[in-house]
């Protein structure tokens, strides 16, 4: 028990606590079934990525992206038109015989005779004391306890005061994909990977978009792809780079959002897509002993265990410097790991992440950008490969898409990989494992087939391009 349980009424003690149900949800398995366990989770089980992130929102992708395809079928002799968009229909496709169903049926397997080790608590939790929560069943307080706990509460959308203070209606990615109707007009605030994602979804379906973006769009991306999709964006979207909100106001033709320039932007509907917040700071950490780092990240150590709390893990946005779902579930399985083998630990898995924005070009990005790459010193060699100039690229009249890789002149050794164009997400994945293995890309390329005329040849050639001393 807890040292502090004298203080606090503990209506229950467990092994193990979990709080949030998106990757710490896949903790329990048969090797915990002789553990009491307690889950705690205010919304929908399966956290963000399954109800308000990166699954239905790439079901939106794939449906924009077939549209698009339609509307510029002309380039390969078609004359093709998309005569209507079911919104309500796709909506319904996506969550009502999707998402919602799995998410409820996570939800009745852990209150079910399944897992009989496993109480589930509905409220919101806060720390109360040294790994002591004040939760809730239904309409009923609890206040439980844990030998350990572990906090995987996830993220939550950053809003800007401007925003706040307005009192404007606005949407975020937690409710923008449950729209009743398409929108004639969308502004999207924010130039990151969400906006992106979502502002080809809307303007692909027929949405007029505006994007406002502080700098430019994409900005952390290697200096060739992140020009490239500046250029395309720009021929798609109402671009207002470089532009801060500064207020908004409510009017009969929807939102309009004032920027520092005096311009102004008005659309329909108003997306805010200006990054996250961890929502380590919603769960009164100070109470539970538990230290956060300057931008609001639970601190944890190398192996995912606070670094000032006794018993207290923490796994994904709430503690993670990458807000990634594979990496949530691969801190996820650390973490278990730690948890049953407490003599062996296994260090949170941060080598070599990969992450995919599903815009239109599609953008796929591993390691280090060139620029990195110089800064740390290395000799590099670089290889950008046109999409255009592979025989798979002309079959889809590819124009913008590139495949651009960096490695050290002298080792062979890969050092960033980036992809922007049709599969970029898919294509990376050969370039990941050489990362992962430390594999001589010198060898990589000739000690292998590469099916003739798929797209992967982009990669061969690209790999063929590098030159080296030796």
């Amino acid at each position: 028990m807890p040292t502090n349980a004298s203080k606090t009424t503990v209506d229950r003690h467990y092994d193990l606590v979990i709080i949030g149900t998106g990757s710490g949800n896949s903790i329990p398995g048969p090797e915990f079934d002789d553990r009491s366990i307690a889950i705690i989770e205010k919304g929908p089980f399966g956290g963000t990525c399954l109800n308000a992130g990166c699954i239905p929102s790439k079901m939106y992708v794939h449906t924009a992206d077939t549209a698009l395809d339609i509307v510029e079928s002309g380039r390969l002799g078609l004359q093709a038109t998309v005569d209507s968009v079911d919104w309500p229909g796709i909506v319904n496709r996506i969550f009502e015989n999707r998402v919602d169903p799995i998410a409820a049926a996570g939800e009745e397997y852990r209150r079910g005779p399944q897992s009989p080790n496993i109480d589930v608590y509905d409220q919101h939790a806060v720390f109360v004391g040294e790994r002591t929560l004040r939760t809730g069943q239904g309409a009923q307080q609890r206040t439980i306890s844990g030998d350990q706990v572990v906090i995987a509460a996830g993220s939550r959308p950053f809003i800007p005061d401007a925003i706040t203070a307005s009192g404007v209606r606005y949407h975020t990615n937690e409710d923008i994909m449950r729209l009743p109707q398409l929108p004639k007009s969308l502004v999207i605030i924010g130039g990151g990977y969400i906006a992106m994602e979502f502002a080809h979804v809307f303007e692909a379906l027929g949405t007029d978009v505006t994007i406002i973006a502080r700098s430019t769009l994409l900005r952390n991306l290697d200096d060739d792809l992140h020009h490239r999709f500046n250029t395309v964006a720009a021929d798609r979207f109402d671009v207002r780079s470089g532009r801060t909100t500064i207020g908004a106001d409510q009017t009969d033709r929807g939102i309009t959002v004032r920027l520092d320039d005096g311009s102004s932007a008005t659309g329909e509907v108003l997306l805010v897509a200006t990054g996250r917040i961890p929502n380590g700071d919603l769960l009164d950490l100070p109470a539970g002993g538990i230290e956060m780092t300057n931008d609001g990240r639970i601190k944890v150590d190398e192996y995912g265990r606070s670094t000032s709390a006794a018993g207290i893990w923490a796994l994904g946005d709430v503690s993670s410097p990458y807000m990634l779902k594979h990496v949530a579930n691969a801190e996820m399985r650390a973490v278990r790991h730690n948890l049953l083998n407490p003599d062996n630990l296994q260090g949170m898995p941060h080598d070599h992440v990969p992450a995919a924005t599903f815009s239109h070009p599609q953008i796929a990005t591993v390691g280090m950008t060139e620029s990195q790459a110089r800064d740390h010193g290395h000799k590099v060699t670089v290889k950008v490969q046109d999409y255009g100039d592979v025989a798979y690229g002309w079959a889809l009249e590819d124009t913008t898409g590139i495949c651009k890789l960096i490695a050290d002149q002298d080792t062979g050794k890969l050092l960033g990989a980036h992809y922007m164009g049709p599969q970029a997400s898919t294509l990376i994945q050969q370039m990941i494992t050489v990362l992962a293995f430390d594999l001589d890309v010198r060898e990589f390329a000739a000690k292998q087939y590469w099916i003739h005329p798929a797209l992967p040849e982009v990669t061969e050639n690209a790999l063929l391009g590098l030159t080296f001393r030796s």
